[in-house]
């Protein structure tokens, strides 16, 4: 049974609480004197006190602090019940709550979700190509598609890749529900329980959820926002670990927002070669360029089957197009297989969709007014940071894509920034949910991927005030 790292405390506070030396509406410790104290981060002093709250056994209150609660929850049976799984529940709500909107209203103006906004997806173009669909397939839309995906979407994704020189053969692409089902096929082909990968660090939490799910031990390779992947470091850990599995964002980064070099594709496709390991590509971001042509896939230079590369539509048309692609190279025979077991096809209706998009050119007008518009929200976005923040935050440029990676000066209370964010109505993801080791505690990610109004150019003045 995993251990984690905030046990060291909650175990005694429950303890305390369970034996009666602290009472209800007792005073809790800061979390800034539980770090001091334990020699931890922030994060994981929030997480235990999140899982206490959870438990019943604390409260707590806004601008004062966390209290033992008036009626605590002492019932062995159900601290039996709960001890091990809500941790784990809560830990993982807590991460994918700091990633996804909010259903409560529009109270909030959220920077924290990557899919674009209501005013940014093609509404009337996405509905009419539906309503067209729909005329002319009637009934047949009801019915089981092929389970690796429609022969003609497939010819359509094939075609719309090899514009920009990349070769993907039918006989291994894989059409799936989004990008995320396409990374669970291809490291559950390459890899058993058990098994050690590298992956990027910082890395979105949704991937790091897959790995956890699988039961991967994992390498975290750094990014740097400037120089990008380490590759020099993946080298060295090839050299010491028998590490099966490699997964990179190339082309704008989530959450860096930088791009790798053909030099670099071309280097890390080396160190796959001669080290005989899978490279796990995702490009969902790869049409959102913003300056000259659409960058390669490093999938363009494999010639070996050792490249899986997936992508989707949900990033460049609408999250809920469920449509994504997986080309598996020689591991397809397992993808296959994984892929039939997770059930039925991607919705027929959605797969129609998005092939009559590929087929013609609406999709490629979309995107090109899509691209631009991000390009000129990330320039904004940049202009109020730089504005509004503390003059020691390090705000990385991004050359597409959705995100925006902030660094805040070293002496920022994070937990006093994000509870003061909240109460404005602001949401960032914070940096500790890029990592399993919470080493980016002082970082935030914000998505640019809505347009800005005066309300969200607004919230991010007041979220810069508080922040100094």
């Amino acid at each position: 049974m995993k251990v984690y790292k905030f046990e060291a405390f909650t175990n005694v506070i429950e303890k305390n609480i369970r034996e009666g030396i602290f009472k209800p509406g007792h005073k809790l410790p800061s979390v800034r004197d539980l770090k001091e104290q334990y020699q931890t981060s922030i994060s994981t002093i929030q997480q235990g006190y999140e899982y206490l709250v959870a438990c019943g056994l604390v409260e707590s209150v806004p601008k004062s602090g966390y209290y033992v609660s008036n009626r605590p929850d002492l019932s062995d049976q159900q601290v039996k019940a709960r001890h091990r799984p809500v941790v784990r529940d809560a830990i993982f709500k807590h991460h994918l709550g700091l990633t996804t909107s909010l259903k409560e209203g529009r109270q909030f103006s959220e920077f924290n979700v990557a899919a674009p906004g209501d005013l940014l997806i093609p509404q009337k173009l996405l509905l009419r190509t539906m309503q067209q669909v729909i005329r002319e397939q009637g009934a047949s839309l009801l019915r089981y598609y092929p389970s690796n995906g429609s022969p003609a979407l497939k010819e359509n994704i094939i075609k719309k890749a090899a514009v920009h020189q990349t070769i993907l053969n039918p006989d291994e692409l894989l059409i799936t529900d989004g990008a995320l089902q396409a990374l669970y096929i291809a490291l559950s082909a390459v890899c058993s329980p058990g098994d050690v990968i590298a992956v990027e660090s910082p890395c979105v939490f949704s991937v790091l959820e897959v790995i956890r799910v699988l039961q991967l031990r994992v390498i975290e390779v750094p990014v740097d926002p400037y120089a990008g992947f380490d590759i020099d470091f993946l080298k060295k850990a090839c050299r010491t670990n028998a590490i099966k599995a490699v997964i990179v964002t190339p082309n704008f980064h989530n959450p860096t927002g930088i791009l790798m070099t053909d030099e670099q594709k071309l280097a890390l496709l080396s160190v796959a070669h001669q080290h005989h390991v899978a490279l796990i590509e995702n490009d969902v971001y790869g049409d959102l360029y913003f300056h000259g042509q659409r960058p390669s896939a490093i999938k363009r230079f494999d010639d070996s089957g050792l490249v899986l590369s997936y992508a989707s539509y949900a990033k460049t048309l609408a999250p809920g197009i469920r449509v994504g692609w997986l080309s598996a190279g020689k591991f397809m025979q397992r993808a296959e297989q994984i892929r039939f077991a997770l059930g039925s096809t991607v919705s027929p209706l959605y797969q129609e969709t998005a092939s009559r998009l590929l087929a013609g050119n609406s999709y490629d007008r979309h995107v090109r007014s899509f691209r631009m518009q991000l390009a000129k929200n990330a320039h904004q976005a940049i202009n109020l940071l730089s504005a509004y923040f503390p003059e020691k935050a390090s705000i990385f440029t991004p050359s597409g894509g959705y995100n925006i990676w902030v660094k805040m000066p070293d002496d920022t209370d994070m937990v006093y920034f994000y509870d003061q964010c909240g109460k404005i109505g602001v949401r960032f993801t914070p940096g500790y949910t890029f990592s399993f080791s919470g080493a980016y505690d002082k970082y935030f990610r914000l998505v640019f991927a809505d347009r800005f109004s005066s309300k969200r150019t607004e919230a991010l003045r007041l979220a810069g005030q508080r922040a100094q």
